[in-house]
């Protein structure tokens, strides 16, 4: 039997606010719209994750691996303006973790590689929470908007 999962949007997720994510390394900005995150398998371990795939500003490196807390397959991904490697990407979620509590995010980026800048709405108030914001288009190296077909980025 699954675990009761909370109702959608729950306080925790709702008081989280967004914010973009630099590499610690170069400074070049490797996600419009992240969050502070705990790993499912152990919660003392902070990063941060995103649901959008940034396709435009990192890289998956390596061939898929599997950790011993579970047997989802799992890819290293670099930074594209320093070549560092800053977190990894779930490319096959196994059945355990897709029954497991989880918030549907599937790119994580290392809390000692990247460091976080809050996404400021520029109406007054408080930071926007991550509920309330929209995905927004990709930007490549020469500050154009790039669609990308987020179905073929993550499935294979």
């Amino acid at each position: 039997m699954p675990p009761s999962c909370p109702p959608s949007n729950p306080p925790q997720q709702r008081a989280k606010s967004a914010c973009q994510l630099y590499c610690r390394y170069c400074h070049n900005n490797v996600c419009t719209r992240g969050m502070r995150a705990l790993l499912l398998a152990d919660n003392r371990i902070e990063l941060f994750s995103t649901d959008m795939p940034p396709m435009v500003k990192i890289q998956l490196v390596g061939t898929d691996y599997t950790t011993r807390s579970c047997r989802c397959k799992i890819r290293n991904v670099a930074c594209l303006g320093c070549g560092n490697e800053i977190g990894y990407h779930i490319t096959q979620p196994c059945p355990e973790c897709l029954k497991a509590c989880n918030n549907g995010h599937f790119w994580m980026f290392l809390t000692e590689s990247v460091y976080p800048e809050e996404i400021r709405d520029t109406t007054p108030g408080p930071v926007p929470p991550w509920p309330s914001l929209q995905p927004e288009l990709e930007v490549d190296e020469f500050n154009t908007s790039v669609a990308i077909n987020y179905r073929d980025a993550v499935c294979r």
